[in-house]
């Protein structure tokens, strides 16, 4: 089962989190469309209330909770109620697939991972943005996971746990780049995005479906 209830139970709360951490979504999002292909036809993997869709053009998503699945529908998007382990398209069907954070929440990473490179094109990109859990602010959201409504059930990774994964299931052309410098209750603006990863607690990875897997 998908870990929907807090997202279902606290969809207010989820969207305060933004309006109280703005420069650190606008971040987030800022380093996103750096990678984000600028045509094409896409979508976005548990695509929420549409948070990141929207501002990023994103006309289609999948998202397995109603209540925010609602708020995504008002502002335009097109959204599937669904999981990563089973996405709603044909094979070979889409340009580029966006997934931020949600990586974290499904119950099956290999497989959802899977899913998307079955739905991609040959050539086609997808783009994972997470929190890393070996940074200031993975450190910071792991000590604090049984606090956190949301939190309490997500899976943190590593870049290199993700990377590996993403190797495994035959993704090709790694692309990383990093933000969040500092830790949350410090960015009072929209913070840097810089190549790499190992500085920034957001990374925004990017890799190709190859000819072959």
């Amino acid at each position: 089962m998908p870990k929907i209830e807090p997202f279902e139970k606290f969809t207010e709360r989820y969207e305060d989190w933004f309006e109280r951490h703005r420069y650190v979504y606008l971040s987030e999002l800022e380093a996103i469309r750096k990678l984000l292909p600028k045509e094409g036809e896409g979508a976005e993997i548990g695509v929420g209330t549409g948070r990141f869709a929207a501002p990023l053009g994103i006309k289609l998503g999948v998202e397995p909770s109603k209540g925010m699945a609602e708020i995504a529908r008002e502002k335009g998007i097109e959204v599937i109620e669904g999981v990563a382990e089973s996405l709603p398209f044909p094979d070979e069907s889409l340009d580029y697939l966006l997934m931020v954070t949600t990586i974290c929440f499904v119950d099956d990473p290999e497989k959802a991972l899977r899913e998307a490179y079955r739905v991609l094109k040959h050539g086609g990109a997808l783009i994972i943005g997470f929190v890393d859990r070996n940074s200031p602010i993975g450190q910071e959201y792991e000590r604090n996971k049984e606090k956190s409504v949301f939190y309490r059930e997500a899976r943190f990774f590593s870049t290199d746990e993700l990377l590996e994964l993403l190797g495994k299931v035959g993704f090709r052309k790694f692309e990383m780049i990093q933000t969040l410098f500092h830790r949350l209750d410090e960015i009072k603006e929209v913070e840097p995005v810089k190549p790499g990863y190992g500085k920034g607690s957001f990374v925004v990875i990017k890799v190709f479906k190859g000819s072959h897997s």
